[in-house]
């Protein structure tokens, strides 16, 4: 039984490592193979367009095809600007197959901490990739067998360097430093302390990042609450506001914010967002304070009074590290490789802005002080965790995402409210930054013309401003109804846990969600979209 049980993890990491190394191999595959041919490719790929569009019953083209066809366009027109996606490549062939591994890699986050027999198993990061991984490669076994090889590449190309990397690199620098900042000290665990803990960070989340702001506060929070046993509903509401609907003022607060920006939103846009920001923030603190005022009463005299002897004051250090997290705003802020560096001529080579922020965060390794992670039990489970599964979710959720961007016009979507709605939905589910993405596409596909309400892109593009607002503010807020809404949600979870808080479930955590923030939600909605 113990050698049994000892091969199982050895198997489970020789398959991680076999499926890193091949993932590794293909994202370095473009090197070696040219996946967006230009020329003699050119005049075939404008022939299979033409025929297409004389024949309605020819065959559809394959995604590689489709890719070749939008390439010859560009070429064609001599249009290779900063803001083409290559990811956007048409309806697979049979999407309805190509999207069982997303949902099976949803069921299996949301059911094996559940289920006794896979509860203990679920637990290691080693069996999250090994799902992850398995389930992202039937989706590129899926693209290949399909469609072609070539299309199981652009597949890995959009998922990885164009978003995993990125997405990954900035959770991990904003997660690295500000574990080396130490907030120590415990206060009496009030309703007022605590609800001044959350809005506190709720104002600083546009700042610093959903990430930084939770990073840098749940472990003061859960310290301060130690001694107290009703924490779940804390912990929950620290998610909502500081993981997610603090971040919706700035570009650098949250990820799909920022994705608009580099598709050429003004970087001070997001502040017209203020009053639906404190308006929600205002009654979610509100009713966080009367919900903990019932639950205090809920505790034992005894774990009162010892939360009484408990207090010390609060002291920061890391200081340092308070500087490194500026670095990282800054180079999320202006490294971006398609504008130059402002006051410059200078354009930022690719992944520039990752080295920058990975040397901030090697950088505040070596200067913390000795022993400071270590009181503040900092580790890397978390990061982790959110790494392992997310390279799963990067990957397998290309075909549903595909399927959107083709259909995200013929929807019929036309209003704030139906914006709002259905991109919060599916940023609940999809992850809110590529989703955003999607139905940016698509209200720009509605709009051509300049006039009253429409923005202009930084690229010379059009979007309807009622529009963005209605994507901006679902995409930002409904990231909040799951674990895998946003990036910070599953490392909160993660480090509350490690903290000794039973967290809710998947679907219980979605109780919350769907008792306390979608009522909020109708009330956003009536009031401002």
């Amino acid at each position: 039984m113990t050698a049994h049980h000892d091969a199982a993890p050895t198997l489970l990491r020789r398959f991680n490592l076999v499926g890193l190394l091949l993932l590794v191999l293909l994202v370095l595959a473009p090197l070696v193979v040219d996946l967006h041919p230009h020329a003699p490719a050119t005049e075939a790929a404008l022939q299979t367009a033409a025929e297409t569009a004389a024949d309605p019953d020819a065959p559809m083209p394959t995604i590689a095809e489709e890719s070749a066809m939008e390439d010859a366009a560009e070429a064609d027109h001599g249009d290779h600007g900063v803001h083409g996606d290559h990811g956007d490549h048409g309806v697979p062939p049979l999407w309805q197959l190509g999207t069982m591994p997303f949902l099976l890699l949803l069921l299996a986050i949301a059911v094996l901490p559940l289920v006794r027999v896979t509860m203990h198993w679920w637990e290691s990061n080693t069996s999250r990739l090994a799902v992850s991984l398995g389930l992202a490669g039937l989706t590129l076994v899926y693209y290949a067998a399909f469609d072609s090889p070539t299309a199981a590449l652009l597949a890995v190309e959009h998922a990885i360097p164009g978003e995993y990397v990125p997405f990954i690199m900035l959770l991990f620098s904003l997660y690295v430093i500000s574990g080396g900042i130490s907030i120590t000290g415990d206060l009496r665990a009030t309703p007022t302390v605590n609800t001044a803990f959350i809005a506190v960070g709720t104002a600083i989340a546009s700042f610093i990042g959903t990430t930084g702001a939770s990073m840098l506060l749940i472990r003061p929070l859960l310290e301060t609450n130690r001694e107290r046993k009703h924490r779940v509903h804390t912990v929950v509401f620290f998610i909502f506001l500081v993981s997610n609907i603090g971040g919706t003022l700035l570009p650098i607060g949250d990820p799909p914010l920022f994705l608009g920006y580099l598709r050429g939103v003004p970087f001070t846009w997001t502040l017209m967002l203020w009053k639906e920001w404190l308006v929600l923030a205002g009654i979610l603190l509100a009713l966080y304070w009367i919900w903990d005022s019932v639950m205090v009463r809920r505790e034992t005299v005894e774990d009162i009074r010892h939360d009484d002897e408990a207090r010390r004051p609060l002291r920061l250090r890391g200081v340092v590290n308070l500087v490194l997290l500026a670095g990282v705003v800054l180079a999320v802020a202006f490294l971006d490789p398609s504008k130059p560096i402002p006051g410059t001529d200078f354009h930022a080579f690719p992944f520039m802005r990752e080295l920058v922020m990975l040397g901030l965060a090697g950088a505040s390794l070596a200067l913390t002080p000795t022993g400071l992670r270590e009181a503040n039990r900092f580790n890397y489970h978390a990061i982790v965790e959110v790494a392992a599964l997310f390279v799963g979710i990067f990957i397998t959720m290309q075909v549903p995402l595909a399927v959107l961007k083709a259909n995200g016009a013929s929807l019929g979507l036309e209003s704030p409210g139906q914006f709002f709605w259905l991109t919060g939905l599916l940023s609940s589910f999809l992850d809110n930054a590529p989703t955003y993405l999607v139905f940016f596409q698509t209200a720009e596909s509605l709009t051509t013309t300049p006039g009253d309400g429409i923005l202009t892109l930084a690229g010379g593009e059009f979007i309807r401003q009622d529009l963005l607002v209605g994507i901006s503010l679902g995409a930002v807020f409904m990231g909040a109804n799951t674990y895998i809404g946003n990036g910070p949600n599953f490392m909160v979870k993660s480090i509350a846990e490690q903290g000794g808080v039973r967290m809710p479930s998947f679907f219980g955590y979605m109780i919350y969600s769907l008792l306390v923030l979608v009522p909020c939600f109708v009330l956003v909605h009536l009031l401002f979209l």
